[in-house]
């Protein structure tokens, strides 16, 4: 790649790759895709000058494009010098700059170890301090990565187990854990879905790219329908686990507060609620973006009006399930505070049901509810994206271990199976 680009213009558009990987908020991938457009406009430009112009007499060096820069005719022995090519994304800074490369005195254009054309391009790059800055960022990033990969592939290991475990045992089938699975499964498709979309992305950007066509062919629309679907499903999921979260609390809430009816007539409304909702924001959503942003990813959001098709349910949810927690923590202080003979650690039980009912709930996402991401710049972005990933990422185990593992009803079922297989398998046993 550095012969038919440049070094320069090759680490320039690794860095917005980056970007677009992981959906900064300064547009990454719209930059890179003007950057090649703008490119190739030169490159015309550059080759209608070069077959309209007159070739001098005598010896020179060939005029030429090297894929970085338009070269004219040059003398021998001399440094030929011309302006930082204005396709670079940061040409603003660099549009007083020159570029060099020497005409050998041979006629030919000055080459490093026989094939590389060389260049003095120093006066085009980026400011070092920038550059440092923004792969100082490009690291954080990856770190970032990192944490939720992990965080989600424990949790989708978890929850499966989970879902295992509260399917194969008959009798923990009941409807409160009929509505855990279901949050359970959310959580799992959720995780998959970020573990898809990474993947697929790290795909389209890590292609090798040694030709034009390569990049024609990366930033074609047609390349892009994976990750937007992708896109699609990763959003789906989010809205489905935010109202999961939502059937949850009003389960608690009808138990603990609301009269009593039929759980068999409303675990189906619970059903249409937890996987219904969700495809009447995300299909506005995706026509939204199909008209009016269909570009790379989906990922970048130019009108943030689209944005709230998505933002407006989820924060919707959020608000209600703070209200059906604080309510829910009300009555349970009440009868705490009625049975404080029988309950003298009232207070440690209150904190324990708050501690466990956080992560029911989807309380933590109220944290940063209106620390928006347009709202939040410099250490709070990063502060706020650390703890929403590494919170998002490991919820799903957290919910499985307290909600499935750490449940005496389940405990108490695995244990039975557990001694019914050694009184099964007494030879297993005895040569332990």
């Amino acid at each position: 790649m550095v012969d038919m680009l440049g070094s320069g213009y090759q680490q320039s558009l690794f860095r917005l790759a980056w970007l677009c990987l992981f959906s900064m908020p300064q547009g990454g991938a719209k930059v890179l895709e003007k950057t090649f457009e703008e490119w190739m406009r030169y490159r015309d430009e550059c080759l209608r000058r070069m077959a309209s112009e007159p070739y001098p007499a005598g010896l020179f060096c060939n005029r030429t494009f090297d894929m970085y820069a338009c070269w004219p005719d040059g003398t021998p022995g001399i440094t030929v010098n011309i302006s930082c090519p204005f396709y670079l994304p940061w040409f603003e800074k660099v549009k007083h700059g020159l570029v060099s490369r020497r005409c050998g005195a041979d006629g030919q254009w000055v080459t490093v170890n026989g094939s590389q054309p060389w260049r003095d391009y120093s006066q085009c790059e980026e400011e070092t301090e920038a550059t440092v800055e923004e792969e100082g960022a490009r690291r954080l990033m990856v770190s970032f990565k990192v944490l939720y990969t992990v965080g989600y592939s424990l949790s989708l290991l978890t929850l499966v187990s989970a879902l295992l475990v509260l399917t194969v045992f008959r009798k923990l089938r009941c409807t409160r854990n009929y509505i855990h699975a279901n949050l359970f499964a959310s959580f799992g498709l959720r995780a998959t879905s970020v573990v898809v979309k990474d993947a697929l992305l790290e795909r389209r950007w890590g292609m090798e790219l040694v030709r034009v066509a390569d990049w024609e062919a990366l930033l074609s629309h047609e390349a892009a329908l994976g990750c937007r679907a992708a896109q699609v499903l990763m959003q789906y999921c989010i809205l489905a686990n935010h109202y999961w979260f939502l059937v949850e609390a009003v389960y608690l809430y009808k138990l603990l507060i609301g009269a009593v009816f039929s759980e068999k007539n409303y675990y189906r409304l619970y059903l249409y609620l937890g996987w219904g909702t969700p495809v009447v924001f995300v299909v506005p959503w995706v026509a939204a973006k199909y008209l009016k942003e269909n570009a790379e990813c989906w990922a970048l959001n130019e009108n943030m009006a689209y944005w709230w098709i998505i933002r407006i349910p989820i924060l919707l949810a959020s608000l209600i399930n703070l209200l059906i927690f604080m309510r829910i923590l009300k009555v349970i202080l009440a009868k705490l505070r009625a049975n404080q003979k029988g309950y003298a650690d009232y207070k440690l039980r209150l904190a324990k049901a708050t501690l466990t009912l956080i992560p029911l709930f989807g309380i933590h996402e109220v944290v940063f509810i209106f620390a928006t991401d347009e709202q939040t710049t410099g250490i709070l972005r990063y502060i706020k994206v650390f703890f929403t990933l590494f919170l998002n990422s490991f919820q799903g185990f957290l919910v499985a271990v307290l909600y499935c593992f750490a449940n005496k009803e389940v405990k108490s079922e695995m244990k039975k199976k557990w001694q019914l297989w050694k009184l099964d398998h007494p030879e297993l046993c005895c040569a332990q």
